[in-house]
């Protein structure tokens, strides 16, 4: 089967609910993007919010603090993510098989695979019945492991964590660990089975899922998009294209040789089309590849840092980065400046009209557009 660029944007749009937002749930649009970056969390709530018919950010924090159906935790690459809670079970099995190396963490720092399952243990105990804070998890960890947990071995903004944090992506992992909502300007961690108790899968099989969802919402792809995706080495990228070669189907993808999921061959003949903003680290952005057909052109140079996607908010044009964009808030104005990478049509710039009021209700702010450079570097 032979596909063409445009119609594989025009899919990858339409299944990410950006060509129509979706009139489902945030837990759903969760699902469909294959998890919800969310190392900034009003940038998540951005995320999920655009793609849903009306919703807003406070949409996504029910969900999230009082409903429950996601959950904020360690997800693809190592980075906190948005995931629904039904399908926690497959996550944490998966990514727990994909444990980076301790080789790769300093000896003075490094806690035995004992020590670390004494850790992961006792964050799990601690959390049984309340959200606890990071100090407060430290003493709870402390006194069920004991004093060399709470060696200062951690570089950290100016000073140093103690050892047993580097086990909380694990304890995660392990599934005995996510984010509870903020206390004040404190973060809190708890144990999702106090709200979702689930049963293990094993991790072959939770493998095995990771891929058949990155294909359903990025697909057609090749093992070293998957490897990217995951951040996992090129050859258990490979394996587990290998171990489901039975449920894949090759195509290509402008003469290059990509696979789907066997049978999921429903693509449109009609192009993507609009404008949308989307905010740092939106999941399009990051899982679509071939990366340099996303970022075409200027967009490479101006919407990446160093080839990684996220760092910038995007400008997307027909399904295509075609620009970047900032937001400054001062009190109820939201003072969005966007740099498109080429002139806008008359039809465009209302569209550019209508996501600035799009943006401005997600957020409960008054949106004042202007077009003009971006200024300020990655991550401002």
């Amino acid at each position: 089967m032979e596909l063409s660029w445009q119609a594989v944007v025009a899919r990858r749009m339409a299944r990410h609910n950006l060509s129509v937002p979706a009139a489902s749930s945030p837990a759903d649009v969760v699902r469909a993007m294959a998890g919800a970056h969310a190392q900034v969390l009003s940038a998540a709530e951005i995320s999920v919010a655009l793609r849903l018919e009306g919703a807003t950010r406070v949409d996504v924090q029910r969900a999230l603090w009082e409903d429950r159906s996601l959950v904020k935790t360690f997800g693809p690459r190592g980075t906190v993510h948005l995931l629904p809670t039904d399908e926690l079970a497959s996550w944490v099995a998966g990514l727990s098989a994909l444990q980076r190396s301790a080789a790769s963490v300093p000896e003075t720092m490094r806690m035995t695979p004992e020590q670390t399952a004494q850790v992961v243990a006792a964050i799990g105990d601690a959390l049984a019945d309340d959200d606890l804070t990071a100090d407060e998890l430290g003493d709870e960890v402390v006194g069920r492991t004991g004093p060399w947990a709470d060696d200062l071995v951690m570089p950290a903004f100016q000073g140093y964590w103690p050892r047993w944090r580097q086990a909380i992506s694990e304890a995660a992992n392990a599934g005995v660990l996510c984010y509870g909502p903020n206390r004040g300007r404190n973060t809190t961690y708890t144990n999702p089975h106090r709200f979702a108790p689930f049963e293990p899968v094993s991790p072959e099989q939770a493998i095995g899922e990771l891929l058949r969802r990155y294909l359903w919402s990025y697909g057609p792809a090749t093992p070293q998009h998957f490897a990217k995706w995951l951040s996992i080495s090129p050859a258990l990228a490979a394996k587990t294209f290998t171990s489901l070669a039975g449920e894949l189907e090759e195509v290509m993808l402008d003469g290059t040789p990509a696979w789907l999921i066997r049978g999921d061959t429903d693509f449109s003949t009609e192009r993507a089309s609009g404008v949308r903003l989307l905010p740092y680290f939106d999941a399009y952005g990051v899982g679509s590849h071939p990366r340099e057909r996303l970022f075409p052109g200027k967009a490479w140079d101006r919407a990446l840092a160093r080839g990684q996607a996220g760092n910038f908010p995007v400008l997307l044009i027909d399904g295509i980065v075609a620009g970047v964009w900032h937001q400054r808030r001062s009190g109820r104005k939201l003072n969005l400046t966007v740099e498109p990478l080429r002139d806008l049509k008359p039809g465009q710039l209302r569209q550019l009209d209508d996501e600035a009021a799009r943006l401005g209700a997600i957020v409960d702010a008054n949106p004042v557009l202007t077009i003009g450079e971006v200024t300020v570097g990655a991550h401002a």
